[in-house]
This record gives structure tokens, C-alpha cells and sequence, in this order.
């Protein structure tokens, strides 16, 4: 797993939430810190904010399509617009979902990215 999200509270809460129902996980700052050390297989999905400072998510959600078509990758956003939505459903994105997200939410979402790597958290 892997999460790009420029905020660290958001970061630090996803890493933390993610360990405690057993997913190891590695949190990037930016989407260049991802791209930088990805290659296919390293991830078996990817978290990313849409709003950062230089790549968008939906910019490194296209970016992974090319390198990886089949990597599920969860579009996370406090925007609210519907065009974002779209456009990163049409891209590809496994979900798009807006923040504040509840953590049984994140964690239904993500039991379905996994397919079968992931039975879902303990007593979930």
C-alpha cells in the first residue's frame, strides 16, 4: 500500500489506521516521492490525494495507468466538485471518495481494491 497525501495529519492518520487492521503501508509526500521509487508490483494500491503541490493525484492516477493498468489506486479529496469525481472515475480510480472519510468506509473500499490479498480488518 501506499499513500500520497501532502497533509501529514491525514498521512500520519491513514499509515496508522492502516496498521492497526494489519496493512503495511508506505506514505509519500508528493506524487514525485511515489513516482520516484515506483515499479510495478511494488504496490498493491495506491491512496492518493487529488490537491498537491506539483503532480495532482488525478495527474499521478494517469501516470500509473500507464505503468500499471491493473494497480486499483482510491482518489481521495476535500473537493467536492463533481467534475473531479468524474474525471478521476473515468481515469480509472477504483473510488473517489471526499474527506472527511469514515475509516469502515476506507476500509470496505480498500477490501475491494485488494481482491482477495485482504480479508478486511480483524472481527470487520
Amino acid at each position: 500500500m501506499a499513500i500520497v497525501d501532502d497533509d501529514d495529519d491525514i498521512r500520519e492518520a491513514l499509515s496508522d489506521l492502516l496498521l492497526v487492521v494489519g496493512l503495511a503501508s508506505r506514505a509519500f509526500d508528493r506524487a514525485e516521492a511515489l513516482l520516484a521509487e515506483f515499479e510495478p508490483g511494488a504496490f498493491d494500491c495506491i491512496v492518493t490525494d487529488v490537491k498537491m503541490p506539483g503532480i495532482s493525484g488525478l495527474q499521478l492516477l494517469q501516470r500509473l495507468r500507464n505503468l500499471d493498468a491493473s494497480l486499483p489506486v482510491i482518489i481521495i479529496t476535500s473537493d467536492t466538485d463533481s467534475t473531479i469525481r468524474s474525471r478521476a472515475l473515468e481515469g480509472g480510480a477504483h473510488v473517489h471518495l471526499e474527506k472527511p472519510i469514515e475509516d469502515h468506509v476506507l476500509l470496505l473500499h480498500l477490501e475491494s481494491a485488494l481482491a482477495g490479498k485482504w480479508k478486511g480488518p480483524p472481527n470487520g
